[in-house]
């Protein structure tokens, strides 16, 4: 197997493993956000949701344009399950939405430490720099979800 083969493979499971992490967090944020009670955090979590969408639409467009064509058969990943089956039985007990907000800070958590692993890689550039730039944002979104959390205390 060629360099190029072995970089073009690198390249489609680090994508492919960041695409899971995306649908669990569209999927997270869907959930939680029609779970909240706040109505300015429900509209964020539900705008979130599509902002992942987006990210992983992105992500998808650079595995087609790259001859991969399973790029659609991803799902998310198996701790992603697990954690937003948590999250509903916190929910089911009474979990209000601090305890919604911590949940969800979690699931962010995981979304950044797959980003920083994906952007030690050796990615071509522009790869690269998309990464680099979803990964900013879920930084953001990871510090607007702490602060929320902690102001109800």
């Amino acid at each position: 197997m060629s360099s190029e083969n072995n970089k073009n493979s690198e390249v489609e499971s680090t994508l492919k493993e960041v695409i899971g992490v995306l649908i669990d967090g569209e999927e997270g944020f869907q959930k939680i956000g029609h779970d909240l009670k706040d109505e300015t955090l429900k509209r964020y979590f539900l705008a979130e949701s599509l902002k992942r969408a987006r990210f992983k639409g992105d992500l998808e467009d650079v595995l087609i344009k790259g001859g991969v064509h399973d790029a659609f058969k991803e799902k998310g990943t198996v701790a992603g399950s697990i954690h937003r089956t948590w999250g509903e039985i916190k929910q089911a007990f009474g979990g209000d939405d601090h305890t919604l907000l911590a949940t969800a800070e979690g699931g962010e958590d995981t979304a950044k430490k797959t980003y920083a692993e994906a952007l030690k890689k050796d990615l071509p550039l522009p790869v690269h720099q998309l990464l680099s730039e979803q990964a900013a944002h879920i930084q953001t979104s990871h510090d607007y979800v702490k602060a929320a959390r902690d102001a109800r205390k």
